[in-house]
């Protein structure tokens, strides 16, 4: 089959590769469909190159259809419409039984400390092949895919793997009371959607912040307000403030991460690790703190005295310097952390069956043949060609 790998720092290829086999008797092949380029993925196509293997496959946003289900798979059949959440979790341990699919104790990666796996990202979650791809590997096939009906475009439901649930998750772990208010950082996937869901879910005032004009127009166009951080700088505290009544909004969501711009010494940290040799880098993550935290300190800045902060951008840096002082004194709440994709899914399909009320349809601004896949990395990470949300095609 054909399937797009890494090959290193800003260098992805699609290959051929071997077809996925049945190797549990509960695993299931589906044939891709449609597979999403995420903005994490350019934390691989960037910074983690040393967690990951020339010819490891990416992508944790695909759907499909079924191909084979192993001898205890009773749930699905061949010919089934499915979409695969990027944890890897069992459904049945403590972590995922308790809402925490992301935590899961069946596939956590305890060589290195961390919570479950994730289809397509690095030594840290597992190094399960990924999606974007022809054909994928789905363990856990009774209780882990998501069953979606046969008729609207992949564009309905292929969001159900990623985008949807972490920005419903970064919603709901802002805890925007009623009528109130949140500032969103970073209009990419997650915080485009992210903005739109805390407007359908009531929020009175959503303001919406980036530096790249295509998406400060799209978010804008559906309520939000816009400030571009090309005006206003490290004023954006400043800017939230003149529009709550000198508070601060009552959440924050940084959907940046350490994707964040504003720190030359933290960005050449992040070029310096990617072409370190792999176990020099892999250190140098695990005892400095690399990231770029603008965002973060924005959010810290912009948020109102016992609001809530709600990072759905990853981070990197183990060791990174937080201004402890100031997040006691504002009695700031934080809540963070990879999405449960399936805690989330009852919430999220019937926003999707019939009516559109999130605009999923028309969410994706390009739609590529896998083939095209590095072209697309390289355009979504140089923010080009009004680039926001890709979805390639095997």
């Amino acid at each position: 089959m054909r399937a797009l790998t890494y090959q290193g720092k800003r260098d992805v290829k699609v290959e051929t590769v071997p077809d996925p086999k049945i190797q549990d008797p509960t695993d299931i092949i589906v044939k891709i469909t449609s597979t999403g380029i995420c903005g994490s993925d350019l934390h691989l196509y960037e910074v983690l190159g040393p967690y990951l293997d020339p010819g490891d496959i990416l992508g944790h946003e695909p759907m499909g259809v079924v191909e084979e289900v192993g001898p205890e798979v009773t749930s699905l059949a061949p010919g089934d419409r499915v979409v695969i959440p990027f944890n890897v979790s069992c459904s049945h341990c403590y972590m995922c039984e308790s809402g925490l699919y992301s935590q899961c104790e069946t596939t956590q990666v305890r060589e290195h400390g961390t919570g479950a796996s994730l289809f397509g990202y690095t030594k840290l979650y597992g190094q399960v092949p990924g999606g974007q791809a022809e054909y994928m590997r789905v363990p856990f096939g009774n209780d882990l895919p998501i069953k979606v009906p046969h008729g609207p475009s992949d564009d309905r439901f292929v969001y159900l793997s990623d985008v949807l649930p972490t920005a419903w998750q970064a919603v709901e772990y802002a805890a925007i009371p009623p009528g109130g208010s949140v500032t969103v950082l970073g209009l990419g996937p997650i915080g485009a959607m992210a903005a739109r869901i805390a407007l359908h879910r009531g929020a009175g005032l959503v303001v919406g912040v980036d530096l790249v004009p295509e998406r400060l127009d799209r978010v804008s166009s559906y309520g939000a307000t816009c400030l571009d951080v090309r005006r206003y700088g490290k004023n954006i505290g400043d800017a939230v403030r003149d529009l709550t009544q000198g508070r601060g909004t009552d959440a924050v969501i940084d959907a940046v991460g350490m994707e964040a711009h504003g720190s030359p010494i933290a960005k050449a940290a992040h070029t310096a690790v990617g072409f370190l040799p792999d176990a020099i880098g892999q250190r140098l993550m695990e005892n400095a703190g690399i990231d770029r935290l603008s965002a973060l300190h924005a959010a810290i800045d912009a948020v109102r005295r016992g609001g809530t902060i709600s990072i759905s951008g990853v981070y990197g840096g183990s060791a990174d310097p937080m201004p402890m002082l100031t997040l006691f004194d504002k009695q700031i709440q934080l809540r963070m952390g990879q999405a449960n994709v399936r805690h989330w899914v009852d919430d999220l399909l019937p926003l999707l069956v019939d009516d559109d009320p999130l605009g999923v349809d028309t969410f994706a601004t390009h739609h590529l043949p896998l083939e095209e896949g590095p072209q697309a990395y390289e355009t979504f990470q140089k923010k080009a060609d009004g680039m926001i949300k890709t979805l390639l095609v095997p």
